[in-house]
Order: structure tokens, then C-alpha cells, then sequence
């Protein structure tokens, strides 16, 4: 399966059979654009413009923005409630996190998560592969409670998302303060937006893995 990096915490999941799903697209008002893109689904995790932009993504998808068990083309999707602040959604409201199984791996995407780890949640969200995480802090976790969820998901691959990158307008930090949590050995900057796994991959890894995608920029 492979995934593509279209900036914020907007990525393309695509399974080999050619089943694709853009989580969280977003519009403009962030600071850049979101790229030209084409799908079968669209999740939602909140109604935000930097993360309910539908209709930038063609190809008439399903769209999934509530609690569900779906299954698409072989492809599983299930989201949970969560909230996008430490408070039970009494500052910024409730949050889906999605779980998607492709090609034997487990995906998840936190989208805006706020609360503070616990182990109802995880018991949740357990089994996980390949963990998409929001690290830039006051709108979601920030780097520290983000090394929590980590540390307690034990994920084989941790991609960090929803951070400040250039021309980014939202008071959010940089990738850099989430990365100094990590020994240097185990995070791997890659020159692309896009990254591709197999099921064998996963199969006897020892320790974590941190990869940080450069958002694709048409």
C-alpha cells in the first residue's frame, strides 16, 4: 500500500488493488493549496476548513464523517469518537480518529486529536502499524502528549502530520520539537511525498520508526 503526504494532515492512502482514500482535505485559508486529487473515499475527522474541503477532492467519493464499521472494495474503515481538546470537547468539540486495514496493515489517522492519552483509548485504537499523528500542539496534542501515544501504540512506522510548514498561517509548531523525542537512528526524512509498504515489512520489527514525507506541492 502507499501513502501520499498532501500536506497538514491531508494524506492519499492507496491499497494495491487501486482502492484510494484521502483523509482531511483542506482549503486554502492554512497558507497553501491543497493539491489536485482523486478518490474513492473522503474521511472527515471534524468539520474544520483545514479538514472538511470535499469537494477538493474528484472522482465522486464516498464520504465517511461519522462513526462507522464500512468496508470499501475490500478496503475496512472504522472511526471512533474522541475529542479536540483536553476538556471532553467543551473548547473545540469532538474528533474522529480512523483505522484502516490495507493490504494485511493497519493504518491510523488521529486527525485533530486533543485529549490526553488513556488506556480506553488505546484498547481502542490497538492494533496499529502505521500511525499518522498531529504533533504541532494548541489546536491538537503537542509533541510531548504525541510521544505518549507513541510510546502506548507502539506503531512500526509514525509519520507526524498537522505541524507548521512553510507558508503555514496557523499557530501550530514545527515537526522539530516531536522529532528531538526520538533517538536521530530512528528517524528517517524522506526527499517525497510519498512512501510505499508491504505487509512482510512489519513482520519482526524491533523499535519505532519515525518518517517524515515533504507534503506534496503541485
Amino acid at each position: 500500500m502507499k501513502i501520499e503526504y498532501l500536506g497538514h494532515s491531508c494524506f492519499k492512502l492507496t491499497e494495491s488493488t487501486g482502492t484510494s482514500v484521502v483523509c482531511d482535505p483542506y482549503d486554502s485559508s492554512i497558507g497553501y493549496d491543497m493539491p489536485k486529487v482523486c478518490a474513492d473515499a473522503v474521511t472527515v475527522s471534524h468539520r474544520h476548513y483545514d479538514h472538511d474541503n470535499i469537494g477538493a477532492v474528484s472522482g465522486n467519493p464516498v464520504i465517511i464523517d461519522g462513526e462507522c464499521n464500512h468496508e470499501l472494495d475490500g478496503v475496512q474503515i472504522s472511526a471512533v469518537k474522541s475529542f479536540h481538546d483536553g476538556q471532553r470537547g467543551k473548547v473545540r468539540g469532538e474528533n474522529l480518529i480512523f483505522k484502516f486495514r490495507m493490504d494485511g496493515i493497519d493504518i491510523c489517522h488521529l486527525g485533530d486529536l486533543g485529549e490526553a492519552c488513556s488506556s480506553e483509548l488505546i484498547e481502542l485504537l490497538l492494533p496499529v502499524d502505521v500511525l499518522l499523528i498531529p504533533v504541532g500542539g494548541n489546536y491538537t496534542v503537542d509533541a510531548e502528549m504525541a510521544k505518549e501515544y507513541v510510546d502506548r501504540l507502539m506503531p512500526n512506522v509514525v509519520i507526524p502530520m498537522h505541524y507548521r510548514d512553510k507558508g503555514c498561517k496557523l499557530d501550530i509548531e514545527k515537526v522539530d520539537d516531536f522529532l528531538q523525542t526520538f533517538d536521530e537512528e530512528d528517524i528517517e526524512e524522506i526527499d517525497g511525498s510519498e512512501i510505499e509498504f508491504t505487509r512482510r515489512e512489519f513482520d519482526g520489527f524491533d523499535n519505532t520508526r519515525v518518517i517524515v514525507l515533504r507534503r506534496r506541492n503541485d
